[in-house]
């Protein structure tokens, strides 16, 4: 079963000709990601594993039990733009429901893997490696 989400994700991506307008998209989502509080910044929310400087960072929703709400942020325009889709994607979701996430399907249908260095495609699974595991970890 496709997740609708990541459908509408796709199919936004679609719309766009080339890989440089469908990269410029991405970079936008990223500038449009907010802030993340500093003190969030720690090394435990770092994505150690990624070539440019990301953390992620998983809380409980206060305003839903037993969802989680993510924050981040990257030092590079394109890694930032994929860390805003996925905090997108992964927000007011329990941690089953983020575990479950198809977030390969997304990956190929936006054609990542295609377009990003091997490093850069490494360090973009490590992102949702990282967040998964802080969804196991978080109590909500």
């Amino acid at each position: 079963m496709e997740n609708p989400e990541i459908r509408e994700i796709i199919e936004n991506f679609e719309l766009l000709g080339d890989w440089d307008q469908r990269y410029q998209y991405l970079v936008e989502i990223g500038e449009r990601l907010a802030a993340m509080p500093q003190e969030l910044k720690t090394d435990e929310n770092r994505v150690v594993e990624c070539m440019s400087l990301v953390h992620v960072a998983a809380e409980p929703d206060p305003s839903q039990s037993g969802r989680l709400l993510y924050q981040g942020d990257c030092d590079t325009a394109i890694i930032k733009g994929v860390v805003a889709l996925l905090v997108g994607l992964l927000s007011n979701k329990t941690p089953a429901e983020i575990e479950d996430i198809d977030v390969d399907g997304l990956f190929k249908g936006l054609q990542l893997e295609e377009h990003l260095s091997p490093n850069r495609h490494v360090g973009v699974y490590a992102i949702v490696n990282k967040m998964k595991g802080q969804a196991q970890a978080v109590p909500c």
